[in-house]
């Protein structure tokens, strides 16, 4: 039987040693319910009962959401951020919904997905270890363009703990709303 740390042991210990535990959220062992054609169950969607406490996080404290649709996902990964993070998400969520009111929410790949219903995705955060990252898919046809990126057509800014220029944002998502945007929403 391994051990702590993967060694394997033998003798009368090894079989009073307990077996390793890998813990899941809720939204992972929650039993899927019945669901009519064409919807998805609220477990499959990551829609629960879940407390940002007992969320994983991953590196560089990026918060560990299921993908699901609608607002209620990007307000878990918003409250699971870590510190100063969570004050920044909460900011740039509520200056998109005040600048694009018909938004459409997602949690994808781990991140928030702004977009417009049949028109795409247009904007999508990421937490790092030092800044809180806000991609425009199609940052290349914003004016002017958003610093970071060497991609395509994609283009982003790296927000820092004071850095966010609200103003500029709101020009950017404003922009990036009125254009076709990435994928199919």
């Amino acid at each position: 039987m391994p051990d702590d740390t993967g060694n394997l042991r033998s003798g009368p210990k090894a079989a009073k040693r307990p077996s390793r535990v890998i813990h899941r959220t809720p939204a992972a062992t929650k039993p899927k319910e019945a669901a009519g054609k064409g919807e998805r169950s609220t477990a499959a969607k990551g829609v629960g009962p879940l407390k940002a406490a007992a969320l994983a996080l991953l590196a560089g404290g990026n918060p560990q959401i299921a993908k699901a649709d609608g607002d209620a996902p990007v307000q878990a990964y918003i409250a699971a951020m870590p510190g100063w993070k969570r004050d920044v998400g909460r900011r740039l969520d509520a200056l998109v919904v005040r600048n694009v009111p018909k938004v459409r929410k997602a949690v994808k790949w781990n991140s928030p997905f702004y977009g417009i219903e049949g028109q795409g995705w247009f904007l999508g955060l990421h937490v790092f270890t030092n800044y809180v990252k806000a991609t425009f898919f199609r940052g290349t046809s914003l004016r002017p363009v958003p610093p970071g990126g060497t991609g395509k057509e994609g283009r982003w800014i790296d927000i820092h703990e004071d850095d966010l220029d609200e103003a500029q944002m709101a020009m950017w998502v404003k922009q990036a709303a009125a254009m076709p945007g990435w994928g199919k929403s």
